[in-house]
């Protein structure tokens, strides 16, 4: 059995999909495998930001002629929704409700714990949350910040 899946290569990719990898500045996309066997600390697999994927949609949530099928790039998730630039350059927020099926087409960045970046990026994001936390409950006080005062 082999230890990885195969990656792909750039110009095996679908159009709309060679499109984003081009547009993305991805040369090689080798090291961008999912590794599902062997010892658990090695394995990585997963959605991560920026990959390319498809996702299926219900179709009693469409109209008859539309295509139930949505490409684009991962641009975020949460509990509700799946956020992707779709394959016309359009942002899209589809509900986690009527999405059937997501496949992976291929992935844009490394691993999440390989990728200096994106770490870089979630701490960031971190402080930046914490800071604009920390003035909604100043202003929720009153302006006054001596909720660090004891007595």
């Amino acid at each position: 059995m082999p230890s990885e899946r195969r990656g792909k290569r750039i110009d095996s990719l679908p159009e709309w999909a060679k499109r984003f990898a081009e547009e993305y500045g991805a040369k090689d996309l080798e090291d961008r495998n999912d590794v599902f066997f062997g010892a658990l600390i090695d394995r990585r697999s997963g959605l991560r930001k920026d990959d390319l994927i498809k996702l299926l949609i219900d179709a009693r949530a469409l109209r008859a002629e539309e295509d139930p099928w949505v490409r684009g790039m991962l641009l975020a998730t949460s509990r509700n929704a799946v956020e992707i630039l779709d394959e016309n350059g359009e942002y899209r927020s589809i509900a986690r409700d009527v999405i059937v099926e997501v496949r992976l087409v291929t992935h844009l960045r490394k691993s999440y714990i390989e990728d200096d970046e994106l770490l870089t990026f979630e701490k960031e994001d971190l402080r930046r949350r914490s800071n604009v936390h920390e003035q909604a409950e100043r202003q929720a006080d009153g302006g006054s910040d001596d909720s660090h005062l004891w007595g």
